[in-house]
């Protein structure tokens, strides 16, 4: 039990801006990340169900669904401190500006925002939050659970890259953050299971399927253009994966 409460302190300290007690948590660094990867889906259930209280909150009152679903994400990246969202900014200037591979890390690198960086964080916020104000049209203030459904699947798939790619550099997240694939497949596992629990059977699991496929192709983008993983691909690989998931969510209403 210690074990695993430990695990998800850790995963809500790396995941989100809460600070759980200084007493649980590991002490040091081994196993420290397979702990995060595999509670990671409980972090993610965090920073959903706020986001979906949000958006329900948001609907019960009368606000239109588009501006419901901006607040709920507005109220997801203050949760989780903008950390994905300035990891994507950082991958899509490094690929989209750097002409060799040590060009790409050292543009990632600097925490200057360029033109590439800014695009993408534009559009990737759009797209989640006309996603979101679709499940908001289509569900109700029941899109609350399929909001939370696609933040939990989006965390453990952020560790997808250091677990299949070796390091690209000798030294940060990408290289310090490494859990086994084990961890990751036990967090992926969990967040299908809660998914298929919060947004119904179906919808969970396609949300988990999409999450996972985005991941994997952020995975196989960051080796053909850098040879590796960094901190900032596995922020990528989750912002992804979550406007990936809220498609797959949105597309498995229409089907219904």
């Amino acid at each position: 039990m210690r074990t695993c409460l430990d695990a998800v302190a850790d995963a809500l300290r790396f995941f989100t801006r809460l600070s759980p007690p200084e007493r649980f948590g590991a002490r040091d660094g081994a196993g420290l990340f397979d702990g995060v990867a595999a509670a990671a889906p409980l972090a993610g259930a965090a920073v959903g169900a706020a986001a979906g209280a949000v958006l329900a909150a948001g609907l019960w009152l009368g606000l239109g669904s588009l501006p419901a679903a901006a607040f709920a994400i507005a109220a997801a990246v203050a949760l989780s401190g903008a950390l994905h969202e300035d990891a994507l900014a950082d991958v899509a200037d490094g690929f989209g500006g750097g002409r060799t591979r040590e060009a790409k890390l050292a543009i990632m690198r600097d925490s200057a925002v360029g033109s590439y960086g800014a695009s993408a964080l534009a559009l990737a916020l759009i797209a989640r939050v006309a996603l979101a104000a679709e499940l908001g049209e289509r569900l109700g203030v029941e899109a609350a659970f399929a909001i939370a459904a696609a933040a939990i699947v989006a965390r453990p798939v952020a560790f997808a890259p250091a677990a299949l790619l070796p390091p690209a550099r000798a030294d940060g997240a990408g290289h310090a953050a490494r859990p086994s694939v084990r961890a990751v497949l036990t967090g992926g596992f969990l967040a299908a299971a809660l998914a298929m629990l919060a947004a119904g059977l179906g919808p969970g699991l396609a949300a988990a399927v999409a999450a996972t496929m985005a991941a994997l192709g952020v995975t196989a983008l960051a080796r053909r253009q850098i040879g590796g993983v960094t901190g900032d691909v596995c922020g990528a690989a989750a912002h992804v994966a979550e406007i990936a998931a809220l498609a797959a969510l949105v597309a498995a209403q229409g089907m219904t």
